[in-house]
C-alpha cells in the first residue's frame, strides 16, 4: 500500500495503523538515521502546527522496530521568534527530554552543503543543510489550505530546510521570505533537491482558508494521511479540504 487514511482515535493507536498499513519497518531499520519534519512555522498550537504528540507516536513506533536514531528537525518561519523558543513553546523540549535531548536540531542553524540542479528555473544552485541528504526524511505536515500555496501540505512542508541567512528577505519579514516570489515553482525546485521520503500528515482538524488561522474545518476531518509518494499525499490532502489538486501547480507537477 502507498496510501494509508485512517480514522483519528489518538496519535499512537492512528499513527501506529497508519504506518503498519504502509510497511515501513524494512525502511526504517535499513536507513541511517531518521529526520522528523513536523510544521512549526511559528509558535501557534494545533491546528496552525505539528502536535508533540503527533511527532512522539512516530517516535514510538520507530523506536519498537529499529533502534536507528532520530532527530526531529524544523527551522521556523516566524519574523521574530527562534526554532529553539518555538520548540519550548509548543512542548517539543519536553518531548526532548522523554526520549533524547539530542533529538531536536534548528534546521535554520545547521552545517550547510551546496547543491545545483539546472533543471530548476528558480533555484538553480541551493545550499541547504547537510543533514537532508544524509536522513530519512519524514515529513509531518497538518492539513491547511494556503493563501499563497493553495495548499501546506507533504511538499510545502520542506521550505523548513532553507536557511533564512540565503532565503529570507525581498518579500516580506519571513524567515523564507524568498518563496514568495514564485511560490508554486520554488515548491517545485525545492522538492526536486530534497523529497520526504514518507509522509503522515495530522488532518485531525483542518484549516479550511488560511495556514495561520481561521475557519477550521466543520466537521473536523479527523484523519491521519500517511503515504511514501508526498504529491499523492497532498492530492488527497487537496480532496479533503474541498481543493482542486489541478489547479494547485506544485501538487500537480507530480502527476504530469
Amino acid at each position: 500500500m502507498d496510501l494509508a487514511i485512517v480514522e483519528f482515535e489518538s496519535y499512537v493507536t492512528s499513527v501506529a495503523a497508519a504506518l503498519e498499513a504502509l510497511d515501513v519497518d524494512d525502511s526504517f531499520r535499513s536507513c541511517s538515521g531518521i529526520l522528523i519534519k513536523p510544521n512549526l512555522i511559528n509558535d501557534s498550537p494545533h491546528p496552525v502546527t505539528t502536535p508533540a504528540a503527533c511527532c512522539a507516536a512516530i517516535i514510538e513506533y520507530i523506536q519498537a522496530c529499529s533502534d536507528v536514531p532520530v532527530v526531529i528537525a524544523e527551522g521556523c518561519g516566524d519574523s521574530v521568534l527562534e526554532t529553539g523558543e518555538v520548540f519550548a513553546s509548543l512542548g517539543y523540549e519536553t518531548l526532548a527530554r522523554k526520549y533524547d535531548e539530542g533529538v531536536l536540531l534548528d534546521l535554520n542553524h545547521a552545517p550547510l552543503t551546496t547543491r545545483e540542479r539546472p533543471d530548476c528555473p528558480v533555484f538553480p544552485e541551493m545550499i541547504l543543510p547537510e543533514i537532508a541528504f544524509t536522513h530519512f526524511i519524514i515529513s509531518v505536515p497538518v492539513l491547511k489550505a494556503h493563501s499563497l500555496a493553495g495548499l501546506t501540505g507533504s511538499l510545502k512542508n520542506m521550505l523548513g530546510f532553507a536557511p533564512p541567512e540565503h532565503y529570507s528577505g525581498r518579500y516580506g519579514s519571513w524567515k523564507k521570505a524568498v518563496f514568495h516570489g514564485r511560490m508554486q515553482q520554488s515548491i517545485i525546485d525545492l522538492n526536486r533537491y530534497i523529497t520526504p521520503d514518507l509522509t503522515i500528515m495530522d488532518g485531525t482538524v483542518g484549516l479550511a482558508d488560511y495556514h495561520l488561522g481561521g475557519r477550521h474545518c466543520e466537521p473536523p476531518v479527523n484523519k491521519i494521511v500517511a503515504g511514501r509518494d508526498p504529491w499523492e499525499v497532498d492530492r488527497e490532502a487537496a480532496r479533503l479540504l474541498n481543493l482542486d489538486w489541478r489547479s494547485i501547480e506544485h501538487v500537480r507537477a507530480g502527476f504530469a
